[in-house]
């Protein structure tokens, strides 16, 4: 079961941040669709014998390294989207693998250098009243999404909602090796949604064919106190993670 909670803490940060006005609009596949795009040694997650594709467009501030206080200028606050999907190595550690990241801070697509998938491109949120308009394309236009969601009341997470909006470690791939990122901040506090508007090209670009079913959809007001870890390298000649 995926714990609503950080699952570890990540004593020594590489960065902290604050990501904000967050939707999550996530999508079943059949699991052989999926797998195809995640790398040797990952293994496509499921729940009730579904694979979740996630579309997670969100405000991104007070981006900084450890010991850099929030009131000392840093990069501005900007948009990012992220297309992620979930998964699980051998052991069963399971965190997320992302299929593209969207991102309307030029500085941030030095990212690919860890193996991140960044894409540099012309991004807003835009907040009115209960309904939050997210607007994304890359350098040259395409692929893009325009995304409107009205948010609701506060929910108590199921299960589910659990599953698809908490992970505690994401995946990349570099120097032919899998490479684990630990994530530690408070559980999302959720609000049901609901979509208004959906218009995008960001899953085909992907290789994703259509969904099995029209999405589910959660809105939060986002986690300030996000601490990610030095990414290290996994494998069977990896020494274990710290999950102390």
């Amino acid at each position: 079961m995926v714990a609503y909670g950080s699952e570890q803490r990540v004593r020594v940060p590489a960065l902290r941040a604050g990501w904000l006005t967050q939707a999550f609009v996530h999508w079943p596949f059949r699991p052989d669709q999926l797998q195809a795009l995640v790398p040797e040694g990952l293994v496509v997650d499921e729940y009730e014998g579904a694979a979740w594709v996630s579309l997670t467009p969100f405000v991104m501030a007070d981006l900084r390294p450890p010991g850099i206080p929030a009131a000392v200028p840093g990069p501005p606050t900007f948009a990012e989207t992220n297309l992620r999907t979930y998964v699980r190595r051998p052991d069963g550690r399971d965190g997320l693998w992302f299929l593209s990241i969207e991102v309307a801070c030029p500085l941030m697509v030095g990212a690919r250098a860890v193996g991140a998938p960044y894409n540099p491109g012309r991004l807003s949120v835009s907040p009115k009243g209960d309904s939050i308009s997210y607007v994304g394309s890359r350098w040259g236009g395409t692929p893009s999404y325009r995304l409107v969601v009205r948010r609701g009341e506060p929910m108590t997470p199921t299960d589910r909602d659990i599953w698809l909006t908490s992970r505690w470690r994401a995946y990349t791939r570099r120097l032919g090796a899998l490479w684990e990122t630990p994530v530690e901040h408070e559980p999302w506090p959720l609000s049901d949604a609901t979509v208004e508007v959906l218009e995008e090209t960001l899953t085909t670009a992907a290789g994703l064919p259509p969904p099995l079913a029209e999405p589910v959809v959660h809105f939060s007001r986002g986690v300030r106190h996000v601490r990610l870890g030095v990414p290290r390298p996994v494998g069977p000649w990896a020494a274990p993670a710290d999950s102390t």
